[in-house]
């Protein structure tokens, strides 16, 4: 199971929500950068990048920060957050990202999302299935869909979809515990499903729970900028593994 820490943009500072509240943020850096020299330094090869502008605004906003931090380190980039035309994703990977994630787009225009995979690769790019309730949720986590999570995935995975990030919207920024029951549901319909779980981890045993329920990768946060879980945890934890 890959460990996969958060860095969310707002104004270019590394920030936090809570359940995708854009009033409710807390700053924890300045220089998203510093963070990310920090991540690799202590042996993490991916990151999650959001720009959270582009996720309200609905075009990306922060192409500079990533060419920084993909110039300027080595780590696997999946970046997301506002991606909704070819030319924005072909400036994303331009910029250096290794992924890119669309969530938006796949719900609104299924026929582009598709195209989109088919011209980049399965492997290139990220279905975000972020739910609230297990519906999926877009625009920024300001519009519940009709979709549910499982019929969604069922009709993305016929079409060759293989990764997926899913985020309940509830549990992130909490630090209330992930949603088990749901990666569990979702690993037990798709078992071939490379699933990225996030929202609400908050402490070493939450990765053991995670790690149980058979998803690939989790996404971190909060709990490390709020030191519930340090990158000394991690390494100890992936040695373990």
């Amino acid at each position: 199971m890959q460990i996969i820490p958060a860095i969310d943009l707002i104004d270019g500072k590394c920030v936090r929500l809570t359940r995708g509240d854009f009033t409710n943020k807390k700053i924890y850096h300045s220089n998203p950068l510093d963070v990310a020299l920090r991540f690799e330094d202590m042996g993490i090869r991916r990151l999650h990048l959001v720009d959270l502008d582009g996720a309200r605004s609905g075009k990306v906003v922060h192409y500079k920060i990533l060419e920084t931090l993909a110039s300027h380190t080595s780590l696997a980039i999946d970046f997301g957050g506002g991606i909704k035309t070819d030319d924005e994703i072909n400036r994303v990977f331009n910029a250096g990202a290794r992924y890119a994630t669309i969530g938006s787009m796949a719900v609104r225009n299924r026929e582009q999302f598709l195209q989109l995979v088919k011209a980049f690769g399965p492997e290139k790019i990220i279905l975000c299935a972020d739910v609230e309730s297990e519906k999926v949720v877009i625009d920024g986590w300001r519009r519940k869909t009709k979709d549910s999570i499982h019929g969604f995935l069922e009709e993305y995975l016929k079409q060759g979809i293989t990764h997926v990030i899913c985020t309940d919207v509830g549990k992130d920024g909490t630090l209330g515990g992930p949603s088990i029951s749901l990666y569990e549901k979702i690993m037990m319909g798709f078992p071939s499903l490379q699933l990225i779980a996030s929202g609400g981890v908050s402490n070493l045993r939450d990765l053991v729970d995670l790690k149980e329920t058979g998803v690939g990768g989790v996404i971190i946060g909060k709990a490390i900028y709020e030191g519930r879980i340090s990158l000394s945890d991690i390494q100890e934890f992936l040695i373990q593994c």
